[in-house]
């Protein structure tokens, strides 16, 4: 009995699709390190709960596109309480870190650069989760010499609790106070990748 060319190629074609999968689940962690996300625009953003790695930032999410800025307060630099509604007028991006985050550290350097280069365009509020708050905050600030960031606390974590967060974690809110993206991990945000996630907001 003849072998049927057409059938024996889809096998063939099978068998290679398989072998490149199990290189694929082997080299993920390399791939999704080196991976740049495309970034769709505004029409074409992800789905509701889609999440999209970017970079080596951690995870991006736009499932919660369009929610309005929370009304919890915090603490702001001169003592007053603040929320992130309060900021509405301007794009924001808080952003939720502590001191003992090694991620939250390694990124608070870019992120006051990012700050710096943005004024008068983009407010950044770093919300420092201590529960400590000033006592483990101000020396930090102290320590480190920002530019441009101030320190606001939230010594009762209501924002992590609130986000359900796992530091550092970015939200960013349009001008109107309604959020545009979040981002779960650290990142540098001095790259063209972040940039252009921060053009989203208007």
């Amino acid at each position: 009995m003849s072998k049927n060319p057409s059938r024996f190629a889809a096998v063939a074609l099978l068998g290679l699709a398989l072998a490149a999968a199990g290189c694929d689940r082997q080299d993920s962690s390399r791939e999704q390190v080196n991976a740049t996300a495309a970034l769709a625009p505004p029409d074409n953003a992800p789905a509701a709960n889609d999440s999209v790695v970017v970079d080596t930032i951690g995870t991006l999410d736009r499932s919660h596109k369009g929610e309005a800025a929370p009304i919890l307060r915090f603490q702001a630099p001169d003592g007053t309480e603040t929320s992130a509604a309060q900021f509405a007028g301007k794009p924001l991006l808080v952003n939720l870190w502590a001191t003992w985050c090694a991620p939250c550290v390694k990124e608070m350097p870019t992120l006051d650069a990012m700050a710096a280069a943005h004024q008068g365009s983009l407010q950044v509020v770093p919300v420092s989760q201590d529960l400590d708050g000033a006592a483990k905050v101000k020396p930090f600030f102290a320590q480190h010499d920002f530019k441009t960031l101030q320190p606001y606390l939230d010594p009762q974590a209501g924002l992590s609790i609130a986000y359900q967060a796992s530091l550092p974690m970015s939200i960013l809110y349009d001008s109107t106070g309604h959020e545009v993206w979040r981002m779960t991990g650290a990142m540098d945000w001095t790259t063209q990748t972040a940039k252009d996630l921060l053009a989203e907001a208007r």
